[in-house]
């Protein structure tokens, strides 16, 4: 019996000792989770970022196209004769001007010709001059006269000719521009069809591209084109709708139309692949820069700096978007008029992050966002 009453005594002492044990544990542990809680966030370091205000902006209406460039005149260059090449007088990529020669052909046989031609000429003209003063003295007759005549027409015709087919031996440039590829030599023999190099004026290049029936009567004549081409990644040429199709094409549902792109420097070349964007009428709208948005799923977040307890605080907004121009994106919800957003420093920062900025953006619209921080090619057309 006093064994039992000393087991159970025993018993009873373990319980008593593992409950306080465990709640002493217990109340520890809270205190220190009360403690970690309760902790300041003076330790907490804030991040660099660089901001600019969302403001109301002329974002201006643009209809995105693609298109291949075409010389603004090009041409075969062929002879006007057959013969051997006694001289070639360009090499490819030359800049002519118009008229400059570029090949010729032997022209011993029509050097000839013309000598001989001028001479009948001369001839024929002598025996008129002669006929008119006997005509004069009633000593010829009316028959002679006129037969001397036509001889005269005649010769000059045969002039003429020769002296035609001599110019033929010279091949020339129409029109000032850039020569390209030729393997024509001197002492080869070309016949008239053969095409001996080509010739492209590319001060203007010509770009040709289709557009959605819905625009048809909107985008007219002179209407402001801007051309991007891989070559020229931080370039923009500059150029106007020259001319618009009459017809829409019943398949495509589309039209064409064809931009005339300034190229003074000769920069684009023929057969460029080149994306344009038709500027169409400006609007106001609330904007911010396209690398403020961030994609997340269906719907797109942006960052806004807010002042909380003396710091400035991360706050994250979802949004909706609207129109895009120029590096510029139109923000129909989430954003109001003057509120900083971040630009650089995105992939450090989330919810709630203490930030410092630098380099913010002065009163929205200080800047036309049209006018990209690009080399320009070729004047704005008015």
């Amino acid at each position: 019996m006093r064994l039992l009453k000393q087991v159970g005594t025993l018993v009873l002492l373990g319980a008593v000792a593992g409950g306080g044990y465990y709640g002493w544990e217990a109340y520890g542990l809270t205190k220190v989770v009360d403690a970690k809680a309760s902790a300041p966030r003076g330790g907490e370091r804030a991040v660099s970022v660089e901001t600019e205000l969302a403001g109301f902006r002329d974002l201006k209406v643009i209809v995105e196209a693609v298109g291949s460039t075409l010389a603004l005149r090009s041409v075969d260059i062929t002879p006007l004769a057959a013969g051997r090449v006694t001289k070639v007088s360009f090499a490819s990529g030359d800049l002519v001007k118009a008229g400059a020669e570029l090949l010729r052909l032997d022209e011993v046989i029509q050097q000839a010709d013309l000598v001989e031609a001028e001479a009948r000429l001369t001839e024929a003209s002598h025996m008129l001059r002669r006929s008119e003063t006997l005509k004069k003295q009633h000593a010829t007759s009316e028959a002679s006269f006129d037969n001397l005549t036509a001889k005269v027409a005649i010769a000059k015709a045969d002039q003429a000719r020769a002296a035609k087919r001599l110019r033929d031996r010279v091949v020339t440039a129409p029109f000032s521009g850039v020569v390209g590829f030729s393997s024509v030599e001197p002492g080869a023999r070309v016949d008239v069809n053969d095409v001996v190099t080509v010739l492209d004026d590319l001060t203007s290049i010509k770009v040709e591209f289709s557009l959605p029936e819905s625009l048809f009567g909107t985008v007219g004549l002179g209407k402001h084109v801007i051309a991007h081409a891989a070559p020229f990644p931080d370039r923009a040429f500059d150029g106007a709708i020259d001319s618009v199709d009459s017809r829409i094409d019943p398949v495509s549902r589309s039209f064409k139309a064809r931009a005339i792109i300034a190229n003074d420097d000769r920069a684009l070349a023929a057969g460029m692949f080149v994306h344009l964007a038709v500027v169409l009428d400006a609007e106001k709208a609330l904007a911010v820069p396209e690398e403020a948005v961030v994609a997340d799923g269906s719907r797109p977040y942006l960052f806004v700096v807010e002042k909380s307890d003396k710091a400035q605080r991360i706050s994250r907004r979802y949004i909706s978007t609207g129109r895009r121009s120029f590096g510029y994106v139109e923000i129909t919800e989430g954003v109001a008029d003057g509120e900083p957003v971040v630009v650089r420093g995105i992939q450090k920062v989330r919810d709630g992050s203490m930030v410092k900025t630098k380099d913010q953006s002065g009163p929205a619209g200080s800047k036309d966002p049209s006018e990209p921080a690009k080399k320009r090619g070729g004047a704005k057309p008015s």
